[in-house]
Parts: C-alpha cells; sequence; structure tokens
C-alpha cells in the first residue's frame, strides 16, 4: 500500500505564487530592464514571465530551479520584444545618454546575431548573476557546455559588435 501524499490546496498554491512573486519580480524587473532600458517595457517582461509560470505554476511549482526558470523566460520574453519592435524615436540627448544608447543597441544586435543557447547562458549568467551551475540545470547541459557557450558568445560579442562608446577619431 502506498503512503498518501498530501493534497496540495488551492489557496496554498495561491500563497506560494505570491511569495515566489514577491522574493523574485525584483530580480526579474532587473534583467528585463537591462535589456529593454525602458521601465514600461521591463514591467510588462517580467509580469509576462510571471504570468507564465502562474499558468504552469503545478510544473514551474516543483522545478528544483524555479529562480533561473522564471530569469530565463524573463529574458526570452525581453529579447522577443526587441525582435518584435523598431526603437523607439526619443528627444534630443547628452553625448553621454546617447553613447549608452549607441552601447546598448549594439549589444542587443550583437546578442540577437547569437545562437539561442548562447543568448540564454549569457543573459542568465551576466545579466541575471546565476552561477554557472544553476544555468546549467535550467538548460538541462552540463557546467562545461555553459562555460563553452559563454566563452564562445562572449568571443562573438567582442568580436562583431563596437561596444565601445564612440571616443572620437582614431588615429592610426
Amino acid at each position: 500500500m502506498r503512503p498518501r501524499t498530501p493534497q496540495r490546496r488551492a489557496g496554498d498554491d495561491e500563497a506560494e505564487f505570491t511569495a515566489v512573486f514577491r522574493d523574485l519580480y525584483p530580480q526579474a524587473y532587473r534583467v528585463a530592464l537591462r535589456l529593454l532600458g525602458d521601465r514600461a517595457a521591463a514591467e510588462d517582461a517580467a509580469a509576462e514571465a510571471f504570468a507564465r509560470a502562474f499558468a504552469d505554476w503545478p510544473r514551474v511549482r516543483d522545478l528544483e530551479y524555479r529562480a533561473a526558470w522564471v530569469m530565463k523566460v524573463t529574458g526570452n520574453v525581453a529579447l522577443n520584444v526587441l525582435a518584435r519592435k523598431p526603437p523607439p524615436v526619443t528627444p534630443a540627448r547628452t553625448v553621454e545618454e546617447e553613447d549608452l544608447v549607441a552601447t546598448r543597441m549594439a549589444l542587443i544586435s550583437a546578442l540577437s546575431a547569437l545562437p539561442r543557447r548562447q543568448q540564454e547562458a549569457i543573459v542568465l549568467h551576466h545579466l541575471a548573476g546565476l552561477p554557472e551551475a544553476e544555468v546549467a540545470a535550467v538548460l538541462g547541459v552540463t557546467p562545461n557546455t555553459v562555460k563553452t557557450h559563454l566563452k564562445r558568445g562572449m568571443q562573438s560579442l567582442r568580436g562583431n559588435a563596437d561596444l565601445e562608446p564612440a571616443r572620437g577619431p582614431r588615429v592610426a
């Protein structure tokens, strides 16, 4: 005879989801803000990630690396937003602000050109701040594979994107 497992009640799930939301939303928002550069769009991306978590809560609830899963979904949602929308036209900015915007746009373009796994590894590790072991668990690969994705992705970003702010003409 099997031992009975305690049944979860809907109220328990709701309370648990609310607690997870309170704990992880600020981090998800920061990941989206780093990618999108727009507070409202970052709030929408983080909220969308949590909506997806809630829709699949019976499965997501029991994930060992639930926080990493939420950050991965947040990063994917933000990248999808960037792929669909052209950059907004904004009023004139100072030179420093223009350099920051140009750097962000170059980073987004370079990230979009990477293979999906490299994008995910870089977003989870460098933007969400997850350790390589957690990134490996979320992506379902070994830590060495994550290191390879990070190394190759960073090499591509450094080689294919001018991410340094403009500093005037270069003299050879």
